[in-house]
């Protein structure tokens, strides 16, 4: 019953959470101005600002915040790592590597232009870091940090090289859900449903790998189909997720704990969470800095930075987040 009422206080926050984006901007739009632009559009400077600039900014956090909970909760629970996150198998690194050589290289400049570049950077990083670290979590987790300290160098220096690469490649850099577009958020869609499909189905073989891999191989649990179904699941929603807001940090690791604060160890429970968690985490970020520094505002990667590290850390100090 506990866990019920939970679950329906989340959702409700969410939904507000929804409201408030759709809400809040350089001006305040009221609830009722906001619903009216989306059910009777008429074309006024307040119904295309609600329908073309916040509601695919609102939905792109929605997406992009499922998508990055998903991909954290499943990256800490087929490496058995409590602090590993996408980034540890390189995805956000070679996302960011592929999109700086698609600028600076093809002339890439639009933002449609970025998202297949970055998911195939993403892809391409991975199965090199698969192919290199095996399937031992200790050795995958130092190959994915090896080889994002290296495509992190690169990038670096093809950006202070060519200055105009540099100046398009900041913008996206930074994390912000402000340039998102529907056509975008549209495209990114079918990506996010197969990967959080493919993530839900594996919830009991991550219970079965969190018992060691000797206890989890006598349960007949298939160990590197596992491993494998996994990383591409990480792929396609943390690659995605890169493509549309650029590399956000934080959300990744810390709301599965969370999550696991909230359901217990149980990733058949803990994934559905961190898919509602995240994207209020986002959209609250999102919010925040769209009214911390008016009439500017600070890039959602930015504030999730800001507030998650210090939620991190107290989450860590208050549970044994070794203990998964």
């Amino acid at each position: 019953m506990k866990r019920l009422a939970a679950c329906g206080v989340a959702v409700v926050a969410l939904l507000a959470l929804c409201v408030l984006s759709l809400c809040v901007g350089n001006e305040w739009i009221g609830p009722g101005a906001v619903y009216r632009a989306l059910t009777d559009f008429g074309g006024s400077d307040v119904d295309r600002v609600v329908r073309y600039l916040r509601l695919p900014r609102t939905v792109a956090g929605l997406v992009v915040g499922a998508a990055l909970g998903l991909a954290g909760g499943l990256m800490q629970g087929v490496t058995r790592n409590p602090l590993a996150d996408p980034g540890i198998l390189g995805v956000t690194a070679g996302a960011a590597a592929a999109v700086v050589g698609a600028i600076g290289l093809l002339g890439v400049h639009s933002l449609t232009g970025y998202v297949w570049f970055a998911m195939g950077g993403a892809l391409v990083t991975t199965v090199v870091v698969y192919l290199i670290g095996g399937a031992a979590p200790v050795r995958l987790a130092l190959t994915g940090a090896a080889i994002s300290a290296m495509l992190g160098s690169l990038t670096s220096a093809v950006t202070l090289l060519d200055l105009s690469t540099l100046n398009e490649y900041r913008f996206w850099v930074v994390g912000s859900l402000s340039l998102a577009t529907g056509p975008i958020v549209a495209q990114a869609l079918p990506f996010v449903a197969v990967g959080t499909i493919l993530a839900l189905v594996l919830g009991q073989s991550l219970n079965q790998l969190a018992l060691g891999d000797e206890l989890a191989q006598s349960l007949g649990t298939r160990m590197i189909l596992v491993r494998v179904l996994a990383g591409a699941a990480v792929v396609v929603l943390a690659g995605t997720a890169t493509a549309i807001a650029g590399p956000i940090g934080f959300v990744g690791l810390a709301v599965p704990h969370v999550a696991r604060r909230i359901v217990g160890p149980d990733y058949r429970r803990l994934l559905p969470w961190s898919m509602v968690v995240a994207p209020m985490v986002l959209l609250l970020a999102d919010v925040l800095g769209r009214i911390a520094v008016r009439p500017a505002e600070l890039q959602v990667g930015i504030v999730t930075a800001l507030i998650g590290a210090p939620v991190f850390i107290a989450l860590v100090r208050r549970q044994r987040v070794a203990e998964l």
